[in-house]
């Protein structure tokens, strides 16, 4: 779920298969260590890490817990080198919508064998299916959120709203509004137009007119009524100048900055802003509200997995830290450090959780939302989609020869 990470395209689900019969000769690991390579979510995740691997050696002390982090910008060449060559670790975290492919290809051990009905019992269900593939796990559901829209107090009720917009001709008649203000270097809504989840940006007004990335036959469900509103949205606010200019150069991160900084009105994001808002901008005066609505309310929900590879010597050592991982007491720090929405159901009850009004917003839009369809290709299909996206905003290609052009590569790239 961070904005910079990358699934697996073609060349390089045949540099996997091609990689098979070096995997099952190969050990990840020496007998009595788990080697486990993380992403970095924060300046707080290998803190967490090496916390909860301590407190499993100090219980285990013969087994040994080997953590190494790398930037989610390097981490799936990272693992497509050591699985090529065999010397992948024994767990690793990757995006869930990855799982597809590392299972046609068999490098990735199925987990129900180890899990008992006790042990899946600690989730929700909604966040543990992500990572089934033709009725097996793969993986387990080691972050997760949902988005909805922040929005700054002070600037809307300057402009004279006193609640944040409900749908999104709202949005766009609210910011004119903020527009009108006349705050030089202020935006009214935030629009990600660069790296991962550009896509799912634009499928955000698209979702809420009823469309689907993909047709119950498989196929783009983009060239659509719903997908010509959302562009039609998107064109108005840029066009009028109501979002941050050059949305093109910015990513996730980059609009979440400018919100924190008292310089949008609105953005779209997940919880982990809260956390961060609490820490960098105490005196931002915000709110949280549900994505705008069309005919329908949506949102995006996300799951990061954590899976255990297929060729590890220490399958049994391995397991036994997954398991320590997703105890109630661990889960309770990771998704406290980070900001993330509680997956255990257990943790989900205690008031930290509970009684947090902005994780309520969120928890309360799970029931409308969408994951990416977990589909071999999926990311060029993300490439694809941004690419004319971008093109779009910048004007350099008509949005219904845009749509139709998404529509044509996606359908290439499924059959």
């Amino acid at each position: 779920m961070h904005q910079t990470r990358k699934a697996l395209p073609r060349a390089v689900r045949l540099a996997l298969a091609a990689s098979s019969l070096a995997m099952i000769s190969a050990g990840a690991a020496s007998a009595d260590t788990v080697r486990v390579t993380i992403p970095e979510y924060s300046s707080k995740t290998m803190p967490y890490f090496q916390q909860a691997a301590d407190a499993f050696m100090a219980e285990n002390p013969d087994t040994t817990i080997e953590l190494e982090m790398v930037p989610w910008a390097n981490l799936q060449q990272k693992l497509v080198t050591d699985i090529s060559g065999g010397v992948n670790a024994d767990l690793a975290v990757i995006g869930t919508r990855w799982i597809l492919d590392y299972a046609e290809q068999e490098v990735i051990e199925p987990l129900d064998d180890y899990m008992d009905d006790a042990f899946k019992g600690r989730f929700f269900e909604t966040f543990l299916t992500p990572s089934v593939v033709d009725g097996t796990t793969f993986g387990l559901p080691i972050a997760a959120s949902a988005r909805a829209m922040f929005y700054n107090k002070g600037l809307l009720e300057e402009a004279g709203y006193a609640e944040p917009p409900a749908t999104w001709d709202e949005l766009i008649e609210a910011s004119r509004a903020i527009k009108a203000l006349g705050k030089d270097g202020v935006f009214a809504y935030g629009i990600q137009g660069k790296s991962t989840e550009t896509d799912v940006y634009f499928y955000y007004p698209m979702w809420s007119y009823g469309g689907t990335i993909l047709t119950e036959d498989g196929l783009s469900g983009v060239n659509t009524e719903a997908g010509a509103k959302a562009m039609d949205i998107y064109m108005t606010l840029i066009n009028e100048g109501l979002t941050q200019p050059g949305v093109t150069d910015y990513q996730r991160a980059d609009i979440e900055n400018l919100f924190k900084q008292g310089k949008l009105g609105m953005v779209i994001t997940g919880p982990f802003l809260s956390n961060q808002l609490k820490e960098q901008a105490p005196d931002l005066d915000y709110g949280l509200a549900k994505v705008p609505a069309g005919t329908t309310s949506a949102t995006y929900g996300v799951t990061d997995s954590i899976v255990m590879f297929e060729n590890s010597d220490v399958k049994d050592e391995a397991w036994a830290f997954l398991d320590f991982l997703f105890t109630t007491d661990q889960r309770v720090k990771f998704d406290e450090a980070e900001g993330f929405l509680p997956v255990n159901k257990k943790e989900a009850a205690m008031p930290m959780f509970a009684d947090n009004e902005d994780l309520k917003v969120f928890t309360d839009l799970l029931a409308g939302a969408h994951f990416a369809p977990l589909v071999a290709g999926w990311e060029e299909i993300a490439d694809s989609t941004i690419t004319d996206l971008q093109a779009t905003y910048l004007g350099q290609m008509e949005p219904d020869a845009a749509l139709a052009d998404i529509e044509t590569r996606v359908n290439d790239i499924l059959e």
